[in-house]
């Protein structure tokens, strides 16, 4: 057995022990490694996770990704993204607790008035309905000031958004607007760029934020997000119940239907007479 011994320059395993704990060819695994080779089984792709001890979201990633250049063709013209009828009735449903849907991109295709009042308050609240004046969230996450400020813990917020486009980029390799996305990210945020550079991807599910609101101050926030099945994500948001989060989380909602309830009244212009 070919044993690699010597001083390393850089920690990890070389190409070479990879491949033989794989149980391929160094050569094949280089072919892996530059995309010429496209026909890995799937035993093959387990292989090298177990030899990479990839954890499940990372084993995924590495199918999608092999899957994605098997199917690759010729590149069509995205369709602009909708929200399911389906969906629609569960924001319907679920109207008194903040909710975004987030398509492939993190595009915002809905959100529910206290969604809109805890994420983007400061944005047309209308700004969804058009798929050319769609808020972004990663976009909003990285350049926007406002939404950078919300995360007490900006950095892992930052990165869960990083890790969240990686799976969307093994799940969708040929969306045009989708590397676009990336690629100005990567431009316009040398932040994003370093983070992108790291590799890591996410599974989803959920996540604790310390959010610091413009209008109610400091509240810890459990952003759960749930997959549907066209591939678009809704974020719910909720807090511990009887606590100070709570309180505030309430606050926001009682601000939100009084402003719309003064918003409604026919009074609130009416001239008043003398």
């Amino acid at each position: 057995m070919a044993t690699y011994g010597g001083q390393r320059r850089v920690p990890g395993l070389r190409r070479e022990e990879l491949a033989l704990l794989a149980g391929v060819s160094a050569s094949y695994y280089s072919r892996l490694e530059q995309g010429q080779a496209s026909n890995a089984s799937p035993e093959v792709l387990d292989a090298l996770a177990r030899a990479l001890r990839l954890d499940d979201a990372e084993r995924r990633h590495l199918h999608e990704l092999a899957s994605g250049g098997r199917r690759r063709g010729a590149r069509r013209r995205p369709v602009p993204e909708r929200v399911s009828p389906v969906t629609r009735q569960l924001i319907t449903v679920l109207g008194d607790v903040p909710m975004v849907v987030l398509g492939r991109r993190s595009d915002v295709l809905a959100w529910n008035t206290l969604g809109h009042a805890l994420y983007a308050g400061h944005l047309d609240p209308d700004g969804p309905d058009t798929p050319q004046r769609r808020p972004n969230m990663a976009r909003l996450v990285f350049l926007d000031a406002h939404t950078r400020d919300l995360y007490a813990d900006w950095a892992a917020k930052a990165q869960g958004v990083v890790a969240t486009l990686r799976m969307a980029s093994g799940r969708h390799p040929d969306d045009p607007l989708l590397a676009a996305l990336i690629g100005e990210l990567t431009v316009k945020s040398p932040e994003f760029a370093a983070m992108w550079a790291d590799h890591r991807v996410k599974a989803g599910g959920d996540a604790i934020y310390e959010m610091r609101h413009p209008l109610v101050g400091t509240m810890k926030v459990t952003q759960q997000t749930l997959r549907t099945a066209d591939d678009q994500a809704v974020v719910v948001a909720t807090t511990e119940p009887d606590s100070p989060s709570h309180s505030a989380m309430t606050l926001l909602v009682h601000s939100v239907v009084t402003g719309r309830a003064s918003a409604q009244d026919p009074r609130r212009d009416a001239p008043t007479r003398k």
